[in-house]
């Protein structure tokens, strides 16, 4: 088994900050991509970032220089640092892992889902 428990959510006026934080934990060998999506209301889920295994970044075109994905292997937690937030960056945020379990079988886990709210 293996669970993700997501943090750092909230409301916050526009041009502020927040830190969402993704924790897995269960029989884990190791985690290869981790990635944070979000989706507002009557939206499609979209991608926001993505962290290879090997640090390797990617962002979504509206989420370049405000966002920075990272991760603590140690921790199996990644993080999504959120700056200068706009009222259009309001969704609920998810992350994604991709997961070896002890078995070594490969999954992909979702987190429960966080509300960021960002008022003008």
């Amino acid at each position: 088994q293996v669970h993700l428990v997501e943090s750092g959510g909230g409301l916050v006026q526009a041009g502020g900050s927040l830190r969402l934080s993704c924790a897995a934990s269960g029989m884990i060998f190791s985690i290869n991509a981790m990635d944070w999506y979000r989706q507002a209301p009557g939206k499609q889920r979209e991608s926001v970032a993505g962290i290879t295994s090997d640090g390797s970044t990617n962002y979504a075109d509206s989420v370049k220089g405000r966002f920075t994905i990272s991760r603590d292997n140690a921790k199996n937690t990644v993080y999504l640092q959120m700056n200068s937030l706009q009222p259009e960056d309001t969704a609920v945020y998810y992350c994604r892992q991709v997961i070896v379990t002890k078995d070594y079988r490969a999954t992909r886990y979702w987190g429960q889902g966080i509300q960021v709210t960002v008022s003008s």
